[in-house]
């Protein structure tokens, strides 16, 4: 008698790279399972919340080891067929176990089992006639404001709600509370989500523009799959272009998925789409509380959001009538998940969409080497835009050699001169310094001890508005010591410069002039960085300064002066990748300047004016620095003419790594045949992070097939060999960092 055929394979979140098999539940009247629905099972002692994968299969081992499942969550799929695909696919491809990406795949709540039901959202509405001159506030100026910037969303055609009211900055609930005391304001709970008022006035698209809709999306019914590059410089239009397909993916029906590698870029992008289209749009990223996220998830799942825009995890949701999927930014490394499951979202919206038959636009100004190199081989088309939209005119580029003269925080008296000018014009001024903190290192001068942080091969990083040292790599951090603590000597000195350090130079410099600097540390509170971005859009501060954060993609219309402070730190890096990102910074940055009427210019310091890749850019741009790369890539046998893997092992000693991918390296030579290059291993190039010791071993291949074959084979063994246990690891296929 063959065996029976009503065996479960379910996807639990454990270290095992297939699925477990179950029997059926044993209690009477649970749906009938499915695959896509949540089951929870029992995996040695824990009980466990699982997806499943398949349903009515032959199990290989004997009826009596297997478990039943203990309860079923779902009464119908969570997760369709192509999104099952999606997860079974990225296991495979990135070699991780299958349950843990399907739990990655989840937004928490669901993940831990809780109810798959939207919740009641909580809005408000200023009341009719209410207004911040009213006598029941005439003595409360905090909840002026707060009337007064609910009243400026609402006029702005945006919800007031737990999204949306955040960035007014902390103690923003119990303001509204007494607003809602006094009758000023109301509160409405809505099921669902609200369609967006829409209706905004579409700008008239240039001939560059035009084309590049008509032939992504020609009149009439998705066009099916087929990946382009949008490439268009800093202010060209590429979002109207998004629009516009938007657009026509909606007249059919169709949902749009939109990636963007940041938060940050989240409210700007999600405030013009929602002026646009008078249809339900939904958000998903790490900066919403667990409700919020669980409905969006629900939302699109359910076919009722008609666009979902979101990081990078928002690639795994289901959406049931996906018609085209946009990655704006595509070159951006946030794009990669750098622990756990080390996928990349801009790849996976690619292969999704190639499997689901819908077009995929990749957009940047500076694409990634990849994805130029797929262009300019035919595999993806490649659309242009080479002028900036509204006639503005591109900036003026200009390198600054500051090796003889003075510095002030590492501003040059030119650049200090160039900003006075701007701002005396009433212009405003952007100054970027990829560097958050007062200065990189505390030294003293009379013995010169340096603070080291003593988990890490690395500086701390003194911050003097806290008086405190931390290290931006393990999150240590100590109070600043008074005195040096090996020779005594009082006041050990901070060297070099952070936007803490320049901040305070510039209000030195032009103490009447509004100032906001924008970095990780002024923006850690929720809400804080839209608060700061709507500030700096306003106008309200004509002088910024900020780090990488506040230079991708914004649109900051009054900014004609970029100055961007130290463009030397990218220049000698180990990683292979380095000269790629500081060019793509570099013309990022420079992005933002003279976007609308009035000229920009750029003021690029550098200690290395005569250094290649600044030249190429000067006289080339980003297109002739790229190619130069590609020569370069090619002739050291780098991505993306070769596929990379790495094998990170992390150990309390110093020796443990080491040996473990010793052993590695034995195991896969033995099988390569000589088709991959096993390179190491090595120390990794800061050997202790975290108080631990880390190594890695590099996997080369001129085959992508033969890299995986070679994987797929080592795993197994590798996760058997004793030296295993003594040393965490883990595997990076495509690593974008080799660190």
């Amino acid at each position: 008698m063959p065996p029976p055929d009503d065996c479960l394979r379910v996807a639990v979140p454990v270290p095992l790279r297939e699925a477990l098999d179950y029997l059926p539940p044993r209690a009477e009247g649970l749906p009938v399972l499915q695959p896509g629905m949540r089951v929870q099972v029992r995996v040695g002692r824990r009980q466990l919340v699982g997806l499943v994968f398949e349903a009515g299969v032959c199990s290989e081992l004997p009826r009596q080891r297997l478990r039943p499942v203990e309860n079923v969550l779902d009464t119908e799929p969570l997760l369709d067929a192509a999104t099952l695909e999606l997860i079974r696919f990225t296991a495979d491809y990135y070699h991780y176990p299958v349950g843990e990406v399907a739990a990655a795949a989840l937004p928490e709540r669901l993940r831990n089992g809780g109810e798959a039901r939207v919740a009641a959202i909580e809005r408000w509405r200023v009341c009719e006639g209410a207004s911040p001159e009213r006598v029941e506030i005439g003595r409360a100026p905090r909840q002026r404001a707060l009337l007064a910037f609910m009243q400026e969303l609402e006029a702005r055609g945006e919800d007031l709600d737990a999204e949306t009211l955040p960035p007014f900055g902390d103690g923003w609930r119990p303001l509204l509370r007494n607003l809602l005391d006094k009758n000023l304001v109301e509160r409405r709970e809505q099921e669902g989500l609200a369609p967006a008022p829409g209706g905004e006035f579409r700008p008239e698209l240039h001939g560059e523009q035009e084309a590049a809709v008509e032939a992504m999306w020609p009149p009439g019914d998705c066009p099916g799959y087929a990946p382009h590059l949008l490439e268009g410089v800093t202010g060209s239009g590429k979002t109207e272009v998004y629009m516009r397909l938007i657009e026509r993916a909606l007249a059919v029906g169709r949902q749009t998925l939109v990636l963007v590698p940041e938060i940050g870029l989240t409210p700007q992008l999600l405030a013009r789409l929602r002026r646009r289209f008078a249809v339900p749009i939904a958000a998903l990223h790490s900066g919403l509380a667990e409700a919020p996220r669980r409905d969006a998830w629900l939302a699109a799942r359910s076919g009722e959001a008609a666009i979902l825009v979101g990081t990078r995890s928002a690639v795994f949701t289901p959406l049931p009538r996906l018609g085209l999927i946009v990655v704006d930014e595509e070159h951006d490394a946030s794009f990669k998940q750098q622990d756990g499951l080390r996928y990349h979202a801009r790849d996976l919206a690619v292969w999704r969409a190639r499997r689901q038959g819908v077009p995929v636009v990749l957009g940047s100004a500076t694409p990634s080497l990849e994805t130029l190199r797929h262009a300019l081989a035919g595999r993806y088309t490649h659309h242009r835009l080479v002028a900036r939209a509204g006639g503005a005119r591109p900036p003026r580029l200009r390198i600054m050699d500051i090796r003889h003269g003075r510095l002030d925080a590492g501003l040059s008296a030119q650049l200090l001169s160039a900003v006075r000018e701007r701002l005396e014009r009433g212009e405003q001024v952007l100054l970027f310094l990829n560097r958050r903190g007062f200065s990189p290192v505390l030294i003293c001068h009379e013995c010169g001890w340096v603070a080291h942080c003593p988990r890490c091969d690395a500086h701390m990083t003194f911050h003097a508005a806290s008086n405190r040292l931390r290290c931006h790599h393990c999150g240590h951090e100590e109070p600043a010591p008074p005195a040096c603590p090996a020779c005594g000597s009082l006041e050990p000195k901070p060297v070099g410069q952070g936007t803490e350090r320049v901040e305070q130079t510039l209000a030195a410099q032009f103490p009447d002039v509004g100032l906001l600097r924008i970095d990780r540390d002024t923006t850690r509170r929720r809400g804080a960085l839209d608060a700061s971005l709507e500030a700096a859009h306003s106008g309200r501060f004509p002088l910024l300064l900020g780090t990488q954060m506040l230079t991708k993609g914004h649109h900051l219309p009054n900014v004609t002066l970029v100055g961007v402070i130290d463009a030397d730190q990218g220049l000698f890096s180990a990683d292979y990748r380095a000269h790629e990102r500081l060019a793509q910074l570099l013309v990022q940055v420079a992005g933002r300047a003279g976007r609308e009427e009035r000229p920009g210019e750029v003021i690029i310091q550098t200690h290395q004016p005569d250094h290649p890749l600044l030249h190429t850019l000067l006289a080339g741009g980003y297109r002739a620095a790229a190619q130069a790369l590609l020569g370069e890539r090619e002739l050291t046998a780098m991505p993306p003419y070769t596929w990379l893997a790495v094998l990170r092992a992390e150990a309390a000693q110093k020796e443990a790594p080491l040996k473990f991918l010793a052993a590695v390296r034995e195991v896969l030579e033995a099988l390569c045949e000589g088709s991959v290059d096993v390179l190491g291993p090595v120390p990794a190039p800061m050997e202790r992070r975290a108080g631990r010791y880390r190594a890695q071993l590099l996997l080369r291949a001129h085959e992508r097939a033969a890299l995986h074959k070679l994987l797929a084979r080592a795993l197994p063994r590798l996760e058997a060999l004793p030296e295993a246990r003594r040393s965490r690891w883990s595997l990076d296929v495509d690593p974008v960092d080799l660190y």
